[in-house]
């Protein structure tokens, strides 16, 4: 594949659609971008880095189009376009090596975009490289336009390699909107003593934090034989790492199991993270921050609000309860739940502004 300039690394002319039927005459011109898109795929043989991609979307008839990307991330949620008319969606996307999680496969290189929805029209495509600072300030040192959020945790917040599995930080992209990206280094079946201990996590997530960069830790589900001076000691280091770089470290409660007590509650430990030595994971880590004045989304409160609202068997459908008797692992509508969840506290807590993120 040919290298494009680092300024516009793809574009496309209006007009050209992707769609499950054949484009019309009048809509088969096709420019630099639309050349690397096929059959609801497109692939960009750029370096690793932060892009920017504007897409068009809509063509004759109506359509409802929605954009994924590398490794299962959803990235554009699913966008309407009335028959004849275009809509125009931005989206900021991480592209790294390996791809997926940390520990995992190095993936294809470049970038890799999926249209897909129930009536998928592409009429547009144009990427470019992210500008790390703002324009006529980088010798001041000027303030970043894209900020990174860089997430650290586990499998039920990692980029999942394969249905029906998904990690909430999967499918936080499609919340967000042009200038602020999501670099998920989450990996499965870690700790915080295995996250800190191997050099392809911590050792390599630490050096890549820029001055105003977000830093959510979510790290709990496997610190099961982890005791509470140790656990609180490896997150007091994830805090300080954090912001020896100049980020902004942010602690997330884990995410609940759905283990449901006979009154239809989830009070018990096995759901709450009490581990086996009665370590209470969301205890600790809202101590944690609250000693040291970190932001905190208690993630541990939300997601038990909203299964025990659902009730045992309406919250089936968060978790692979019917798919693997997993109630741990949540499915890709559970994630999306989750992160709109993680979302709504980022706007809350003002960590990102309200402009950045997509409601619907």
């Amino acid at each position: 594949m040919r290298r494009f300039s680092s300024t516009v690394v793809a574009a496309v002319t209006l007009g050209a659609v992707l769609s499950s039927a054949p484009a019309h005459a009048g809509e088969a011109s096709r420019g630099p971008g639309l050349a690397h898109c096929a059959a609801g795929t497109c692939h960009f043989d750029v370096p690793p880095g932060t892009y920017d991609v504007r897409v068009t979307l809509g063509g004759k008839t109506a359509s409802s189009t929605s954009v994924g990307g590398e490794t299962r991330r959803s990235l554009l949620p699913e966008t309407v376009a009335p028959a004849g008319k275009h809509v125009t969606r931005s989206f900021t996307v991480n592209v790294r090596t390996p791809e997926g999680e940390p520990t995992g496969p190095e993936g294809t290189p470049g970038l890799d975009l999926r249209i897909g929805g129930l009536a998928p029209a592409l009429a547009g495509i144009r990427v470019t490289r992210a500008l790390p600072r703002a324009l006529g300030s980088a010798r001041a040192g000027g303030t970043p336009i894209t900020r990174q959020i860089l997430l650290v945790g586990d499998s039920t917040v990692c980029d999942q390699p394969g249905d029906p599995y998904s990690g909430w930080g999967q499918q936080l992209p499609q919340y967000l909107r042009k200038g602020v990206s999501v670099a998920n280094y989450a990996d499965s079946g870690e700790s915080t003593v295995s996250y800190l201990g191997n050099p392809k996590l911590w050792a390599t997530v630490r050096p890549l934090i820029r001055p105003g960069d977000l830093v959510l830790v979510q790290l709990a589900h496997n610190d099961k034989t982890t005791d509470e001076a140790t656990y609180r000691a490896n997150l007091e280091t994830l805090v300080a790492g954090v912001r020896e770089r100049g980020g902004q470290p942010v602690l997330v409660t884990p995410i609940v199991r759905r283990w449901f007590n006979p009154d239809g509650t989830l009070n018990n430990g096995t759901a709450l993270l009490v581990n086996g030595l009665g370590v209470d994971h969301p205890a600790v880590i809202r101590s944690v921050a609250a000693a040291h004045d970190v932001p905190l989304i208690d993630l541990t409160a939300k997601t038990k609000a909203l299964v025990e609202s659902l009730g045992a068997e309406g919250s089936k459908a968060l978790y692979l309860t019917n798919e693997a008797r997993d109630n741990t692992h949540t499915s890709v509508r559970g994630a999306t739940a989750y992160a709109g969840l993680v979302r709504d506290e980022l706007v809350t807590r003002h960590l990102v502004p309200k402009g950045t993120v997509r409601v619907g």
